[in-house]
């Protein structure tokens, strides 16, 4: 009598999960012990879906627990990369379950980069394995029935949990196996199941009739249901799965609610109402009898069949005799109750027991975006810091530069270099010169035409992918249902945009440094001559040392000192407000345990004022005292310049003293400006190359895809007819074979749904329509025409067609009072046996070869032909026209 019903797993091509995410690891990551180890984890990843998919898995609980840690797995990793067709592009192909496929192609299947499609067939495949656990368990002892239950509920709990989720975990619509539509179907089979299972444990254990018949009661109940949402539902009969299921549910139905009545009929005994006994053993009987007479073939009920036969016989005998109890009419009887006693698993991950994380230690996605949002800030701010320091910097030295200070102070003789012009002069020979200074202006072009053409490269392979989009959507018109490569794009093509305006901006700091370079190259190449040749070009003049030691130059001297601690002081603060570190990782991710997600801006805001706070105060006070002792020096030096003697000589000494120093500055600033555009080409030279990685990814994804969409369009066209269709002759026509001889998807060993008996002749073809009569004048109709002819049409044998249910139909019920008609099977009859011959004249009747021991046939044809066919004239036409 236990015939459970089972899923066929899924197939899936096989991907390569080590290759794009160890180059994601390898870009996000510096070198090191981490890089290291998440490389390790990915290639245990790629490991373990070759062991859950890779291979056939054998019905136990080892195969499931391996598909189980996969899809936990996947489940961890899912929010720690950016699985998505623009970022990390990872294409997962997966059969239909049900559709095997056909003479002219091959089966269904549905290539998405999603990896909720991947979580999701997966966790389809996980039920089905589960599902034919449990049909593989020994239901005659404890250990089995527990762990039938156990495995069911968790197929019905993963079909369940697709019906749920399936729809916004794919972008577009899924196979019919993984359909809202399909899996809920399964989800209710699988529950009824487990229910069943429950009424034998009930049963083994011997509990009271009462319990056994409200759990007996409840199984029939979701047999019931899910037979009614196989027919509700007019997409999930087109599979032969579900053409074999329709009738165990509905034979499982009908058994279920026999064992109800039985188990409710002890119960009536008990209270002595033996009319109501004997009303349900009739009822018992009669569904027992409907399953036998249509469903024998999937399902065995004689020992059900002869203990409710012993138990009605005996119950008549003794209300015959003894009782004389009014039997009770089965609408008349109370309902018998129900009780559930399972539940579909929730689906909760980790759902191994032996589930490790491989990747642990790395934080999720939203973690990672916030983290890079948050140094980006933290960059910001610093370099808002510190550039405000050097802007300071750069303004109190062209202040002190536009006064030729210190250089005025220490040119008091008027015929030797300052001090402070010959160290400049050594710091820049030291430096490398003009010569460093050109050599770093050669290298930008080189750098920025690679950056260039990094980019160019990049851009041009999506231009070319969405180029053959393009013109393969024009072809194929609504058949290429794939995203669009101008959508997917949209977010690189910003990107590319904004690497664009960066490089673009980089020229015009370029141009700004080399025009500043052209300005000041001449003063810097003197101060790169040997040192009697500058102070032969630096103009002399009259001493001026009644000046030394004057209060107005000690003043400025001291006002000077006071600046360059200030520049020290600024240099010191600049290192400190670079060492400054603090994990954000660590904050953002209590507030997406806790909130669900993140509020980056609030949490990084209130964090950097914290850090920097202090050096902003710092760098605010350290401009005020530059502001006031740049005003001090100022009036300081117009008292010195009034008292310093004034010729022509001494004029043009300070003004080619001036640009000396200030020659000086600009070196310093080109130099810098210089090195840091080599660092910026450089560094923006790894990003491009990360992008065109990302580009290429995505572009080879997305050519995966098309070429597997490109090959089921063709096999789609190969299948389509290439002329319009026609009516058979219903004589050509051959049979349908009956459900049970078929080929396709059965359940485990209990599942086994073929007949056992012999298998039966197949039933005559139908012949063709009968040709109409021919037209016959009123004389000859009148004597060829027997009056007994029958009137042209369907024969009265043959039963009127019926019209399709409106609505989904309940199982099927044996019909008597009270119950309304039952679903009908479809089933085969032959209308007619056969035809006579027609009456053709000149047409000679070929003897018939008779077997041995078997009577022959007449030679002719009676006179006046056959009863009932009127006779045809000589030229009869063709009936079907001549090619």
């Amino acid at each position: 009598m236990a015939t459970f019903i089972s899923v066929p797993l899924k197939k899936s091509s096989e991907v390569d999960l080590a290759k794009p995410l160890s180059k994601f690891v390898t870009a996000s990551y510096s070198a090191g012990e981490e890089q290291a180890e998440y490389i390790r984890a990915v290639e245990e990843l790629n490991k373990l879906r070759r062991n859950a998919l890779g291979r056939p898995l054998d019905k136990h609980e080892s195969s499931l627990e391996i598909l189980l840690r996969y899809y936990d797995q996947l489940c961890a990793v899912e929010p720690k990369f950016p699985f998505s067709e623009n970022q990390l592009c990872l294409t997962f192909t997966w059969k239909d379950a049900f559709d095997k496929g056909s003479l002219f192609g091959g089966s269904v299947k549905l290539a998405l980069a999603s990896l909720g499609y991947e979580k999701t067939c997966v966790l389809f495949n996980a039920a089905a394995l589960a599902s034919q656990i449990a049909s593989e368990q020994n239901l005659d002892n404890d250990e089995g029935l527990k762990a039938a239950a156990k495995y069911y509920q968790l197929a019905s709990g993963a079909f369940s949990h697709i019906k749920d989720t399936v729809l916004s975990a794919l972008n577009r619509e899924p196979t019919m196996d993984i359909s809202p539509e399909t899996v809920g179907t399964l989800s209710l089979i699988m529950l009824a199941q487990a229910q069943e299972v429950f009424f034998l444990k009930a049963t083994s254990d011997k509990m009271k009739d009462a319990v056994i018949a409200k759990l007996a009661n409840q199984a029939a109940d979701f047999y019931g249901d899910a037979f009614k949402q196989c027919q509700y539902k007019d997409n999930l009969p087109k599979y032969f799965y579900f053409q074999e299921v329709l009738p165990v549910l509905a034979a499982k139905h009908c058994i279920m609610q026999a064992n109800a009545e039985l188990h409710q009929s002890v119960l009536a005994k008990q209270k002595k109402r033996f009319g109501e006994e004997i009303a349900r053993l009739q009822h018992a009987t009669e569904l027992v009898k409907t399953v036998a007479s249509r469903y024998d073939e999937y399902v065995s009920v004689k020992d059900l069949s002869d203990k409710i036969n012993r138990a009605l016989t005996a119950a008549k005998k003794d209300n015959d005799f003894i009782y004389h109890d009014r039997v009770p009419e089965v609408k008349d009887l109370e309902h018998i109750g129900k009780a559930a006693l399972v539940k579909a698993t929730a689906i909760t991950p980790p759902l191994s027991q032996k589930f490790t994380d491989l990747f642990e230690k790395m934080v999720p996605m939203a973690v990672q975006q916030s983290m890079s949002i948050y140094n980006q800030r933290k960059a910001d701010t610093v370099n808002g810091q510190v550039g405000t320091m050097r802007e300071a910097t750069n303004l109190c030295n062209g202040v002190l530069a536009s006064l030729n200070l210190p250089a005025a102070l220490e040119d008091l003789s008027g015929d030797s270099i300052p001090q402070s012009i010959a160290e400049k002069a050594r710091s820049i020979v030291q430096q490398g010169g003009l010569q460093s200074i050109e050599q770093l202006i050669k290298d930008l072009p080189e750098l920025l035409t690679r950056n260039r053409e990094i980019l160019d490269e990049s851009l041009k392979m999506l231009d070319d992918e969405e180029t053959t989009d393009n013109e393969l959507r024009t072809k194929f018109n609504q058949r290429w249902n794939r995203t669009p490569s101008g959508d997917l794009y949209k977010p690189l093509r910003a990107e590319g945009a904004n690497f664009r305006n960066v490089l673009d901006k980089a020229i015009q700091a370029d141009q700004v440094v080399k025009d500043r370079y052209n300005t000041h190259c001449d003063m810097i190449a003197l101060l790169c001559k040997p040192e009697n040749e500058l102070n032969a070009a630096i103009p002399s003049a009259n001493p001026t040392k009644t000046l030394q030691g004057s209060e107005v130059v000690n003043v400025l001297r001291s006002q000077l000192a006071q600046l360059d601690e200030i520049k020290k002081e600024r240099e010191t603060m600049e290192g400190e407000i670079k060492a400054v570190t603090f994990d954000m990782s660590a904050t953002f991710l209590t507030a997406l345990a806790q909130d669900g997600a993140i509020n980056e801006e609030q949490l990084s805001v209130s964090q950097l004022d914290q850090l920097y706070s202090c050096y902003n105060q710092r760098v605010q006070a350290s401009l005020r005292l530059q502001e006031e002792l740049l005003g001090q020096v100022q009036t300081a030096h117009q008292e010195f310049s009034c008292l310093k003697q004034s010729n022509t000589e001494a004029n043009q000494r300070e003004e080619v003293l001036k640009k000396l120093a200030s020659a000086h500055d600009s070196y310093v600033e080109i130099s810098n400006n210089l090195r840091e555009g080599t660092k910026f080409y450089n560094d923006l030279t790894e990003i491009l190359l990360k992008f065109q990685n990302k580009c290429s990814d995505i572009v080879f994804a997305r050519k995966t895809e098309r070429d597997e969409l490109l090959k089921e369009l063709q096999q789609s066209i190969a299948r389509e007819p290439s002329a319009p269709s026609f009516n058979v002759p219903a004589y050509q026509s051959t049979p349908a074979a009956p459900a049970a001889a078929a080929t396709g998807p059965t359940p485990a060993p209990r599942t086994v749904f073929q007949p056992t008996t012999p298998q039966q002749p197949p039933a005559k073809p139908n012949p063709p329509a009968r040709p109409p009569p021919p037209t016959f004048t009123p004389q000859a109709a009148s004597t060829t025409t027997p009056t007994n002819t029958p009137p042209a049409g369907t024969p009265a044998g043959n039963p009127p067609p019926m019209a399709p249910p409106t609505q989904a139909q309940g199982p099927p019920y044996p019909t008597y009072q009270g119950y309304p008609g039952y679903y009908q099977m479809p089933m085969g009859y032959n209308p007619y046996a056969a035809y006579g011959q027609y009456n053709m004249p000149n047409m000679p009747y070929m003897p018939y070869q008779a077997t041995p021991g078997q009577g022959g046939y007449p030679g002719a044809p009676p006179a006046g032909g056959y009863p009932g066919y009127p006779q045809q004239p000589p030229q009869q036409q063709p009936y079907y026209p001549q090619q």
